[in-house]
């Protein structure tokens, strides 16, 4: 069926680029795409802060002459990047290869206005308000986003800072909420997402102080309520000053406390301070620091389907002191959980928690682990399994970070990562006999199985298609779901079948999956130009079940077609499939290498022998 040298190669080349892509330390930190969004953000936030900051008169302080010289220099770089990523139809897309979306195209809009920085692009602004007007201006933006409020608001509020809207036009929001006890969140109703309370707060204080409303009480109650929310700011901003290691939403808290006068709170100075730190050279930001933890699980778990040792790869001390130890102040989560990077900001969540566990399941299954790191290991994966079945909902499906919250985007259970906790569970059971973790595993198959369109697909919360109908990314949930079912040991169930029929199906003419349509000429029109990510995913769950006659002709298309990628350096083009909050969409130059070494690590299990010497030997020897 194919080429075993070609595929060995193959093997070997996208192994060697992906462990070229370590750290000194042992760990892969990744590089997330810069974002138009990001950068726009936290040019409005620097911009408000110089017009706003109190310490502006104190005329010979040196420290502040210095930092106005540095915030003037990224304000100034930061248009510039900005005014060059301009698309041809006037708007911005979130990545340099993102189309264009109201919500950027909005922001970047009133970064230029909060500047007022000349552009030297030649009807710049024209050709931006002409895109938000034929996209539906501020109505187009709400049915972007529906009744989720968490990026609607803050939008409309940068808006309004830049003086291109009325404070009429911006929900109030009910930051008084964040005054009662963290444990209480999910029962409030809130028209935002767990992980946008530093928003709720900050972007509510500024709607209260830019209008007050009419009504005396809740005048009353929202005055009493500023300081013992902008407490709960204090509390949950991390030592980086980042909330989430996240660049729009610091943003919006720094330029929400900065436009009322309290540009010298310390919240505001350390968002600041986050912000300066994390522009690039370029002029731009990313959206987020790193996904440290997240890469470097993701890479280990790839390099295990290929039988790697990955105890001798990585660094195991680094991923064990990324387990959160103690109760977090962000999310109230209890100890055990990793979130997707090493750095203050992260968070628990149930995606890098699966992912953490699966590696530390590689790290003890292999024969390089010291005694004291099985021990250890051992430990830490009793603590993260603990902390992933208390995160079950009741439907059996498990959220992103907190428990019981259901009703809005990325806070409901999510099949992707249901699957992937799923996956951790199973890795781990026989060695924990933790008597919670069969029923686990029973409700969470049920829940997927519930979960399955018609059309034998599942959505994941996660990760996108910009050229999807509904920006979904039914390949990614379903290879991801599909993964859960063999490593529970399940053969060609119904569920089973359906997803490989539509994983099948959904293979593109040039035999891989996904991608995006890229202009030919005008004779052609637009093609399909397939992803690495995805063409590696779908690949990696066909083969994971014996190949039969009916899957043979679309695998061996889709080995050609990666293979034939790994060999002219394909592998190395991201794609912008990762969905961040809120519809924000990014690219990780990581993701095509580690799932085409993933993908290719089950092929070779798929078609090579399984020797019984190590990787390299058997490589060699093949």
């Amino acid at each position: 069926m194919i080429d075993r040298d070609r595929l060995v190669s193959a093997y070997e080349k996208a192994r060697y680029d992906l462990l070229a892509e370590r750290t000194p330390e042992g760990y892969w930190e990744g590089e997330l795409s810069s974002s138009a969004l990001a950068t726009a953000t936290a040019v409005s936030a620097m911009a408000l802060v110089e017009r706003h900051d109190p310490t502006d008169a104190k005329a010979g302080c040196f420290a502040n002459e210095v930092r106005e010289g540095v915030l003037s220099e990224a304000i100034l770089a930061g248009i510039h990047w900005l005014a060059d990523q301009q698309n041809e139809d006037g708007g911005w897309g979130d990545t340099d290869k993102s189309s264009s979306n109201i919500a950027t195209t909005m922001l970047a809009v009133a970064a230029f206005h909060l500047t007022c920085v000349p552009a030297n692009h030649p009807n710049l602004m024209e050709r931006a308000k002409k895109y938000i007007e034929q996209h539906g201006g501020i109505d187009g933006l709400k049915r972007r986003y529906g009744k989720d409020k968490t990026f609607a608001v803050p939008i409309l509020t940068n808006y309004a800072l830049a003086d291109l809207v009325p404070w009429s036009k911006v929900a109030a929001l009910p930051f008084e909420a964040a005054a009662v006890p963290q444990k209480l969140y999910g029962r409030l109703g809130l028209p935002v997402v767990s992980y946008a309370i530093p928003a709720l707060v900050a972007i509510g204080q500024a709607r209260f102080f830019h209008r007050k409303p009419l009504n005396p009480a809740t005048r009353w109650l929202r005055q009493w309520a500023v300081k013992p929310t902008l407490d709960v700011l204090q509390r949950m901003q991390p030592m980086s000053g980042g909330y989430l290691e996240a660049v729009p939403l610091t943003s919006f808290v720094v330029m929400s406390l900065a436009s009322t006068g309290r540009a010298g709170h310390p919240v505001t100075q350390k968002g600041l301070e986050f912000l300066v730190d994390s522009a690039r050279s370029d002029g731009s930001w990313p959206i987020d620091t790193n996904l440290a933890t997240w890469n470097t699980t993701l890479a280990l778990n790839a390099l295990a389907q290929g039988g790697e040792e990955v105890a001798e790869l990585c660094n195991v001390d680094w991923l064990l002191a990324c387990q959160n130890k103690s109760v977090h102040p962000y999310t109230g989560a209890a100890p055990g959980g990793w979130g997707w990077s090493d750095l203050s900001g992260a968070v628990p969540d149930a995606d890098d928690t699966p992912g953490a566990l699966l590696a530390l399941r590689a790290i003890i299954d292999g024969d390089s682990a010291s005694d004291e790191q099985r021990k250890r290991v051992r430990q830490a994966a009793a603590a993260g399994a603990t902390w992933l079945l208390d995160l079950q909902n009741r439907d059996g499906g498990w959220p992103t970070f907190c428990r019981g919250w259901t009703e809005l985007p990325f806070d409901r259970s999510g099949a992707d990562l249901t699957a992937h906790a799923l996956r951790a569970l199973i890795a781990w059971k026989n060695e924990l006999r933790d008597g919670r973790i069969e029923r686990a595993l029973e409700r969470g198959f049920t829940y997927l199985e519930l979960q399955q369109r018609a059309d034998g697909a599942w959505i994941p919360l996660w990760f996108g298609n910009e050229n999807h109908p509904r920006e979904e990314n039914p390949i990614y949930g379903t290879a991801k779901v599909l993964l859960a079912y063999r490593d529970a040991g399940y053969g060609l169930i119904a569920p089973v079948r359906r997803g490989l029929t539509w994983l099948q199906q959904a293979q593109n003419s040039d035999g891989g999956w996904g991608g995006q349509a890229v202009a030919t000429s005008k004779k052609t029109g637009a093609t399909i130009r397939s992803s690495i990510e995805e063409t590696s995913l779908a690949l990696e769950a066909l083969l994971s079940w014996p190949v039969d006659s009916s899957r043979e002709p679309t695998i061996k298309k889709g080995l050609e077609k990666l293979l034939t990628e790994v060999e002219t350096e394909g592998h190395r083009e991201p794609s912008p499939i990762g969905l961040y909050f809120a519809k924000l969409w990014y690219y990780e130059k990581l993701y095509p290498l580690i799932f085409a070494v993933s993908a290719l690590g089950q092929a070779l299990k798929a078609f090579l022998p399984q020797p019984s010497q190590q990787p390299a030997a058997r490589l060699r020897d093949v």
